[in-house]
């Protein structure tokens, strides 16, 4: 049985030939010739029983008619169009920025694309690209330095004018984060530094999006923390790619549950014990709101030195990075006889 053809891909090249086509069907081994119109191709490759791939010749445009010279007969014919070469137009690159290390795809758009026979990013083969139509271009561009580079199409109609830009950002870096802990809850506003942080596009706790963040400079990021708990490293996103980790900690409110003694004298000294959960990281405790000296001894305990001051009951708190506990009654007594 004769060959058949059922695509070609693809379906259109310029006049001066060179397009290489891929013919698909069914009995294709021990092809002799693949014809466009009358002209044989340029050259041609059995690659299957299903498929050929040939290389279109010059000829006139217009539309001519591709089929397979086979021992037992030649093929149907599928429409190739071939069409009067032009310089190609590039008006434009999306997206438009990535990272210096290459990878990203990109859909050119423009005019004159047909028989695109390479892509350039300041002059640097792009790693891969398919001419998807006359239009569009899809390209995965090349590595290179920070910086605009010129975007250019070569077709056999020539190259395109150095008017479209692909923008390779640097990698972002962060040096530090103040402050580094939160309380669960979130809200507080945590200063970034670093480099390469402009156009950032994302800031991560974990793998959580921070609500909101303003870029300040190319060094620092203002943002405010989400909701979290535990370890929640911060990294920044930008065209560049994602930054290094730093620390970030989430911590749980701190909880009262005990005092000891829970009155004294209404002279300074007496040490209390304050006992609870979540207390690591305290960084006050009052009484009446006035700040006293303290030991933290544990995660669970701490010890108080209670202030003078005049008899009757004192709210005692704790204030740690995840924020400050409720309440309880500390009370002063006036010694007997005075």
């Amino acid at each position: 049985m004769p060959p058949t053809i059922s695509t070609i891909n693809p379906s259109q090249g310029p006049t001066t030939g060179g397009t290489t086509v891929t013919l698909t069907g069914t009995g294709m081994t021990g092809s002799t010739a693949v014809r466009f119109g009358s002209t044989n191709a340029t050259s041609f490759v059995v690659d299957s029983a299903t498929q050929i791939t040939a290389v279109s010749p010059a000829r006139t445009a217009g539309a001519a008619a591709v089929s397979i010279v086979h021992p037992t007969g030649n093929s149907n014919s599928v429409t190739f169009t071939y069409i009067t070469a032009q310089v190609p137009v590039v008006t434009g690159v999306t997206p438009s920025s990535g990272p210096t290390s290459g990878g990203t795809t990109v859909t050119l758009t423009g005019t004159g694309f047909t028989g695109a026979t390479t892509v350039t990013f300041a002059g640097v083969p792009a790693t891969s690209f398919s001419v998807n139509s006359a239009t569009h271009i899809t390209a995965v561009t090349p590595a290179n330095s920070a910086g605009a580079a010129v975007v250019a199409v070569t077709t056999p109609g020539g190259t395109s004018a150095p008017d479209a830009f692909f923008f390779y950002a640097a990698p972002p870096v962060l040096t530090g984060a103040a402050p580094t802990q939160s309380p669960t809850a979130g809200g507080i506003v945590v200063t970034l530094t670093g480099n390469n942080l402009l156009n950032a596009g994302a800031v991560r706790f974990g793998t959580t999006n921070a609500p909101s963040f303003t870029i300040v400079s190319a060094t620092q990021i203002t943002v405010t923390a989400p909701p979290g708990t535990g370890n929640s490293p911060i990294t920044v996103v930008t065209p560049g790619g994602t930054s290094n980790p730093v620390a970030f900690t989430y911590v749980a409110a701190p909880v009262l549950t005990a005092l000891a003694p829970g009155s004294g004298p209404t002279s300074a000294g007496t040490v209390v014990t304050l006992t609870g959960t979540n207390l690591a990281t305290a960084s006050a405790v009052t009484f009446a709101g006035t700040a006293v000296a303290f030991t933290v001894v544990s995660d669970t305990q701490i010890t108080a030195v209670a202030p003078a001051g005049a008899a009757g009951p004192l709210t005692v708190t704790v204030t740690t990075a995840g924020g400050t506990s409720s309440g309880l009654t500390y009370t002063r007594i006036t010694a007997p006889g005075i």
